[in-house]
């Protein structure tokens, strides 16, 4: 039963990675105060890593299966992430709410979350809705499930673990993540925790922590990019600029010729390369890597015509490959880290 009902509509966004009870008593919350609750499911566009390990659609099931009886009052949907295109990334949440209000004829909106730490930010940037801050109930944490999730004795049926797990999450998302945990997806997420564990661990004794400086090579030719498919962890498989870790004493535009020659054997001469530069850029998400902060420098290398020059897979790159503009577009979601956002920044969404 509804009890001082003063909205029409209440917006939840969240990452929910994964969906666990403090979320839950949110919308639960939000379903007593308001006959309709619209649910925004972030990061929907982000490759499937230990930090986002589910995709939107398997975030949605999760969400609307928690709630059965909740039908045409619980509303979801998924927001794509934009890190350096943040008006486009408010726009989306506008349009969606839209969406959902006029048909309804919501005029009282609020929006609803709690304010956890720095990444809660974006509360304070919707001042058109009213804020209903909620409390962090039973203190629960998507971060530290993650870590619990990931570690070998989930997947050995380590019974401490297990029931952690089942306790901080409604019943039908334990189901799905347990029947998750059977697939090849998920062994894959356990091997990459475990190699970014390790990873963090050369530099955990550090007074403070590290900034790493990466360079990228966007080259457009002839109306394709070059791309590369990643050899190891973290990101193996999935398709990523070429690039890599700036050498001590190396300049930014040696280092991004440097991993550019090694990881596609591109046998176009420096000079060619330094003169093909149109623009170049520093890409800085806190978030861009699970390795550490890591800030890139992007150089953007133009060909506007002639024949593509071959290219071949080497050092960190399995494979090296021109992909038609047309094709990349449809990468949204797929590529490592921010890559698809770096290219985009420097030639244009679709």
């Amino acid at each position: 039963m509804r009890n001082n009902i003063s909205y029409d509509l209440l917006v939840f966004i969240g990452r929910f990675q994964p969906f666990h009870r403090s979320h839950a008593a949110i919308i639960t919350a939000a379903l007593n105060k308001a006959p309709h609750v619209l649910v925004l499911v972030g990061s929907a566009n982000t490759a499937r890593s230990t930090r986002n390990p589910f995709t939107a659609r398997e975030r949605e099931v999760m969400i609307r299966e928690s709630f059965p009886q909740a039908g045409a009052a619980l509303q979801i949907r998924a927001i794509p992430d934009y890190p350096y295109m943040e008006d486009l990334w408010l726009r989306k949440i506008q349009d969606a709410v839209k969406a959902v209000a006029e048909p309804l004829g919501a005029t009282r909106i609020g929006l609803v979350g709690h304010f956890k730490d720095d990444t809660s930010y974006y509360l304070r940037m919707f001042p058109q809705w009213s804020l209903v801050e909620m409390p962090n109930y039973e203190g629960r944490s998507s971060t530290e499930l993650r870590e619990l999730l990931f570690e070998p004795s989930v997947k050995g049926n380590g019974n401490g673990t297990r029931m952690l797990l089942e306790s901080a999450m409604p019943q039908a998302a334990a189901e799905f993540v347990a029947e998750f945990s059977r697939l090849p997806q998920f062994a894959q997420l356990v091997a990459e925790h475990a190699f970014l564990k390790a990873y963090r661990q050369q530099y955990a004794a550090y007074p403070y922590p590290p900034t790493f400086v990466t360079v990228d090579a966007v080259v457009i030719h002839s109306g394709h990019v070059l791309l590369v498919e990643r050899k190891a962890m973290p990101g193996k498989g999935l398709y990523a600029l070429p690039g890599g870790f700036l050498d001590q004493g190396e300049r930014l535009i040696d280092g991004a010729i440097r991993e550019l020659k090694e990881e596609t054997r591109l046998k176009l001469p420096v000079p060619v390369l330094k003169g093909s530069i149109k623009d170049s850029r520093v890409f800085d998400d806190p978030n861009r890597s699970q390795r550490g902060r890591t800030i890139t420098h992007a150089f953007h290398f133009d060909f506007p015509a002639g024949e593509l020059p071959p290219v071949r897979g080497g050092d960190d790159a399995a494979k090296a490959r021109w992909l038609p503009l047309a094709d990349f577009y449809t990468l949204d979601g797929v590529m490592f880290e921010d890559h698809w956002h770096i290219v985009t920044a420097f030639i244009g969404g679709a």
